[in-house]
């Protein structure tokens, strides 16, 4: 079956002029290329370049990075958590155990599973036996509340779960026979007497690999869920060369380390995990962030890389110069930052703590990968969303559907990807315009091709005539010095239709003067830009990936 991202790509390749075409198959090229230059793939020995094609064709990308691995450095580690490391051969032979006994247990080919957990092994091993038993995998967020996990389960038509026992009450609302498996038991929420852990399974299960499945499971990432219940975008079939767009504009290491801090139920922290791994690797896995034990990771793991969201980044700069200094993070190579927003004034103070490091990703569940910043461009441009890697495309559009060019131009954002959408499993499309889908946000390119994020579209307000992105006001807030964190929505307004509303969480040992705060953006922004109203808060509320839930925001007012 065609998704609608495909047909879209289709028809445009239709109607394409022939030197377009010859462009694309180039962009191809390129890719493949990069791939082997960053040791993805090595055109020197094609055996196995075609080995691993069929492998992920027979039993998807996170269980073929794990297997070529196995085959190519068995004793190096991939691996490490609380409970130590795992090899890439632990990884391979414990996972295959894993996927024959889910089977054993009377789970099938295209059941539904889904995977409610931190990051550690339970979730890895989870992951990678789901691919080789051809259980299609949903990757649940740990943030759930009861009744948003029991209607996703039901939408997906789950058929078991595996899950960390501390979320063993979310589950409250599913049948009572549905098989429960635990993927980690935490001392002080052991779950019930008698629950079978994935060490059970692994224990009794066959390491022999599994038999191909007739079919891939694939597995599906649900989206953020700030304004509703997360949508769920399913990847059934993923290209070997997808790797590309991870490894284009972003040096990951190879055989080295790095720490994932972005939860691995999210596609940025899937997607480096499976990347990094496909490097040979050794991907460091905490189960819940903390800004110091982050830096602890890095130092005594010697990580090249880390992998965190904004948020994180903004706990790690405002720890004291004295804790950061006691950590040795001369290794630390690449900061990949991605999820939500980065403000220029957090760019800023990233390169000031930790150098020249910092990598800003912009994209999303549906899009992959849609543009990357390098250091040398946040220093010239902080907080930039930067310039897509291969095989993607950018375009903005404006409300007439009209295509802009015009460098400072806002319009809204639409990207071809390298790794196609196949559309929510709700049976719901985005948008598409000239084989490009919708990303929900509003942007430019100045006058080099860099592009910035203005904004969600549907943030966007018009008060008293004039449009007002909240995003502007949040980036001139987040660097006043009396501001930790801050928020800016939009309200009704009796006399202007809608209004600007601030809330602000005030930074440590400071004071927050609502109408200092008014002050200081009417001294550098627009008169129909200044919040009428600034409310202060103890903290904002987000999700996961540190996006702030605007729709609690609104409700509030």
């Amino acid at each position: 079956m065609v998704s609608a991202v495909e047909a879209a790509y289709l028809d445009e390749m239709a109607d394409t002029a022939v030197p377009n075409r010859i462009g694309l198959a180039a962009e191809r090229l390129k890719a493949v290329l990069r791939l082997h230059q960053c040791g993805v793939i090595d055109l020197k020995r094609p055996g196995a370049v075609l080995r691993h094609a069929k492998t992920n064709a027979a039993y998807g990308p996170q269980a073929a990075v794990v297997m070529a691995g196995a085959q190519d450095h068995p004793d190096a580690p991939a691996l490490a958590d609380e409970r130590g490391a795992l090899s890439y051969r632990d990884l391979d032979s414990q996972s295959n155990a894993l996927a024959n006994a889910l089977l054993a247990d009377g789970l099938g080919p295209g059941d539904t599973v889904a995977l409610l957990a931190r990051d550690h092994r339970g979730l890895v091993l989870s992951a990678i036996a789901a691919g080789k038993a051809g259980l299609r995998l949903v990757m649940m967020n740990t943030g759930f509340a009861k009744p948003q996990f029991a209607e996703v389960a039901r939408r997906e038509r789950v058929r078991a779960v595996l899950h960390d026992s501390e979320f063993g009450g979310l589950l409250d609302g599913l049948a009572a026979d549905l098989p429960r498996f635990l993927t980690w038991v935490d001392d002080t929420d052991p779950g019930p007497a008698g629950a079978t852990t994935v060490d059970d399974l692994i224990a009794r299960g066959d390491r022999a690999r599994p038999a191909p499945p007739p079919r891939l499971g694939g597995f599906v990432i649900l989206t953020s869920g700030t304004t509703g219940l997360p949508k769920g975008a399913p990847r059934t079939k993923v290209n070997p060369m997808v790797s590309a767009i991870f490894v284009d504009r972003i040096p990951i290491p190879r055989r080295s380390s790095i720490v994932v801090v972005s939860p691995l139920f999210h596609a940025t922290g899937f997607g480096f995990w499976g990347t990094a791994t496909a490097l040979g690797n050794k991907a460091v896995l905490l189960r819940r962030f903390d800004a110091e034990a982050t830096l602890r990771a890095l130092a005594e793991h010697r990580a090249e890389m880390l992998v965190a969201v904004p948020t994180m980044l903004h706990r790690m700069t405002a720890l004291p110069a004295e804790v950061i200094a006691r950590y040795d993070l001369s290794a630390l190579k690449v900061i990949v930052v991605g999820g939500s927003v980065l403000t220029p004034d957090l760019s800023e103070r990233v390169r000031t703590t930790f150098g020249e490091v910092l990598y800003n990703l912009y994209g999303s569940t549906e899009v992959a990968i849609a543009a990357v910043a390098q250091p040398h461009e946040l220093r010239a441009a902080p907080g930039a969303a930067g310039r897509p890697p291969v095989t993607t495309s950018v375009a903005l559009y404006d409300a007439q559907d009209r295509r802009i060019t015009a460098p400072n131009t806002p319009g809204r954002i639409f990207v071809r990807s390298g790794a196609p959408f196949e559309g929510y499993t709700d049976g719901r499309h985005k948008q598409f315009r000239d084989g490009h889908m919708s990303t929900g946000d509003m942007g430019h390119f100045d006058a080099s091709g860099l592009l910035f994020i203005d904004g969600r579209d549907d943030d966007m307000i018009v008060s008293g005539g004039e449009n007002v992105y909240p995003v502007e006001v949040e980036n001139l807030l987040a660097g006043h010095p009396d501001v930790d964190d801050v928020a800016v929505v939009g309200v009704d307004d009796d006399e202007f239709g809608k209004r600007l509303r601030a809330y602000v969480v005030a930074a440590a040992g400071r004071t927050v003067d609502p109408q200092a705060i008014k002050a200081h953006v009417k001294s550098n922004l627009a008169r129909h830009k200044v919040p009428r109203d600034v409310v202060l808060v103890d903290e904002l509320p987000r999700n996961a990936t540190g996006k702030v839930l605007r729709g609690e925001l609104r409700q509030r007012a």
